[in-house]
């Protein structure tokens, strides 16, 4: 596996391991949170792209997409040797080809949903895996949960259409937006991509999505009248039937809702009122799984994929007492690495790390962040990634921090594949985002902003860094530096 070190690569490896493959993998010297996890799998780690390290008798070589297969020197040996490499979502698609599989995707939310299904299997004993782009923490800082080979429950990413390789029996469309427009060409473009994934999905398939996300809905729908054999299941605010939301209630530290059919509340202890979309949505995944292996055994995975019961499992048919477990696995749910994320605290500033780094994603976690906290001054240090979205999108970017009390800006997280062009940059950001905040500061490179922020601090203070660049190490420098200030 060239490229191990990545979170979906080590998860991946770590599903092979539990199927008896033997696995080895290549990467850099740098330390990831991967290389525990790689170590206690008993996984052999290269720290070098030697072409002479791939194995002579290797059968199959899988590779991530941050590498090109044409002219990595370990792919152009696979390549010698008569192999294929396989990217990383074609090897996942592969896999899911052979089992029963669900897909979780969508523009926002769909790693903290599929983290969410993850603790609901684990709760309810199902046997199956999940595989999450992010660590999770009831999976003990894994990104896999691997309760048996009856099914697959993956996060898939629309990105360059990569979740095309993947099978899906279930497909979740959490929300689509503009996005990833270094690829994309606009909306529409987008749309045609998640219409061509639901396409994929098996005869009798179940097509779940966000009832109060205008374009899911349209290409849900759209899909289903191409193919009145998928059956639809809406969940939201604006949802008919079982998953209906029926209230959201936000209070300090605790998030609580309700849902149709179900007298009961569930409760969440991560912030913001689209984890309680999150959760809906990823309880009417766990029902399709659980009408489909509640009470089987956990034996190999079947080549023949299992069609739909009768009944496709709604909050109505599901037993009380599956229920139960469910409220429990969702009020223990602790989150998932950089989504709301809590570091530490330190002389009375709470650390948080978020990886929103899209407009949507920002005013909502920012919203839920300042329900949860609401005493607290909430300073965000935000870095924007690529320059294609932050040039699209700048209005939203700029009007995003609307629930900060002080906002951080630094120059834009480039991307490998996008050049500058010289159109946009981070002070631009900064500029247009003063139109609408009273408090904005700019630092070209983050830790310019170290002695500032410092300075700024002071006990009740929230400082979240976020997006999907380098800034993180900003809010750990911070934290670390405070409790050696109070040590």
């Amino acid at each position: 596996m060239v490229g191990i070190k990545g979170t979906g690569m080590t998860a991946l490896a770590e599903l092979l391991v539990g199927r008896g493959v033997v696995v080895s993998g290549a990467d850099t010297e740098e330390r990831f949170y991967t290389d525990a996890i790689l170590a206690e799998l008993g996984v052999e780690v290269f720290e070098s792209f030697d072409p002479a390290l791939v194995p002579a008798d290797v059968e199959a070589v899988i590779y991530s997409a941050a590498y090109d297969p044409g002219s990595h020197p370990q792919l152009v040996r696979a390549l010698e040797l008569g192999l294929r490499p396989q990217s990383y979502t074609e090897a996942l698609g592969e896999i899911s080809a052979t089992r029963f599989a669900a897909g979780i995707a969508g523009v926002h939310g769909k790693t903290t949903t599929a983290a969410m299904v993850g603790v609901l299997v684990r709760e309810l004993q199902l046997p199956g895996a999940v595989l999450v782009g992010s660590a999770v923490a009831g999976f003990g800082g894994r990104s896999t949960y691997n309760g048996g080979d009856r099914f697959l429950v993956a996060e898939t990413c629309e990105y360059k259409r990569h979740f095309l390789s993947f099978h899906p029996d279930v497909l979740l469309i959490t929300g689509i937006e503009p996005d990833h427009l270094d690829y994309y060409r606009d909306l529409a473009d987008i749309k045609s991509a998640f219409a061509d994934y639901a396409r994929r999905l098996s005869l009798g398939g179940v097509l779940v999505y966000c009832a109060d996300d205008a374009a899911a809905s349209e290409v849900s729908r759209a899909v289903a009248a191409e193919r009145p054999d998928i059956s639809l299941v809406p969940y939201g605010h604006d949802a008919q039937g079982a998953y209906r939301l029926l209230s959201v209630t936000v209070g300090q530290g605790e998030i609580s809702f309700r849902i149709e059919g179900w007298d009961g509340s569930f409760n969440l202890r991560v912030p913001g009122e689209h984890n309680a979309l999150n959760a809906v949505a990823a309880l009417a995944v766990t029902d399709q799984l659980l009408a489909r292996f509640a009470g089987r055994d956990t034996g190999a995975a079947s080549e023949v994929r299992p069609s739909p019961p009768p009944d496709t499992g709604t909050a109505s048919t599901v037993e009380p007492e599956s229920r139960r477990l469910q409220q429990r696995a969702l009020a223990a749910f602790g989150g998932t690495r950089r989504r709301a994320e809590v570091l530490g605290e330190a002389a009375g500033v709470l650390f948080v790390d978020d990886y929103a780094h899209h407009p949507t994603a920002i005013v909502s976690t920012l919203a839920g962040l300042r329900a949860f906290h609401p005493d607290r001054r909430l300073i965000v240090d935000f870095m924007s990634h690529t320059y294609s979205r932050t040039a699209a999108l700048l209005e939203q970017f700029a009007r995003s921090f609307v629930s900060a009390d002080v906002v951080i800006l630094h120059k834009i997280y480039a991307s490998a594949r996008e050049r500058f062009d010289g159109n946009i940059s981070g002070k631009m950001l900064a500029d247009r985002t003063r139109i609408h905040h009273s408090d904005v500061r700019y630092f070209e490179e983050i830790m310019d902003a170290f002695d500032h922020v410092m300075d700024l601090l002071r006990p009740g203070d929230l400082f979240v860094t976020m997006g999907a660049g380098n800034n993180w190490q900003l809010g750990e420098r911070l934290l670390a530096a405070l409790k050696e200030k109070n040590a």
